[in-house]
């Protein structure tokens, strides 16, 4: 471990190790797909760099994205087996993001949105998704927001 590496980063290698000592295989299958996602970041591009904590948040967001939409993919096609173990991968990650915000807090944001920007019909809805997106951060997931603003511009 590097002197510059995140405390996010830093809480992962602690997790990773704690989840060997426990003997806990899916936290060691997460965590060290989250390190490989981490190193493959950071060897990115034309030079290594170190990513920051904004950056890890975005790819363990990225990565528990991708484990709900397996889980999903796998109920649909009736393996409920491997939906649940994506499930409890994407536990794993939740756990480093921030708090999500309610359905009910992200519709009261998207309707403030929706007067601010004087929207009346459904072709304003990338608009007002860029605002939603921008004010939620990563406290809010983009399908979440999608599906308020479509509720909320529905004629």
């Amino acid at each position: 471990m590097s002197d510059s590496t995140s405390g996010l980063q830093a809480q992962i290698d602690a997790d990773l190790k704690q989840a060997m000592r426990d003997r806990n295989e899916t936290a060691k299958l997460t965590l060290r797909a989250v390190k490989t996602a981490f190193m493959q970041a950071r060897t990115s591009g034309d030079a290594a760099h170190d990513i920051s904590d904004a950056e890890a948040l975005e790819i363990i967001r990225r990565e528990a994205k991708r484990r709900r939409d397996a889980a999903d993919e796998f109920l649909r096609v009736g393996a409920a087996d491997r939906a649940d173990a994506e499930l409890a991968e994407y536990a794993i990650l939740q756990s480093y993001l921030p708090q999500q915000l309610s359905e009910g807090e992200i519709e009261s944001i998207a309707r403030d949105v929706i007067a601010e920007l004087n929207v009346t019909s459904m072709k304003q809805m990338g608009q007002v998704m860029q605002a939603v997106l921008a004010r939620t951060g990563a406290r809010a997931d983009g399908k979440a927001v999608n599906q308020v603003v479509r509720r909320l511009l529905a004629p």
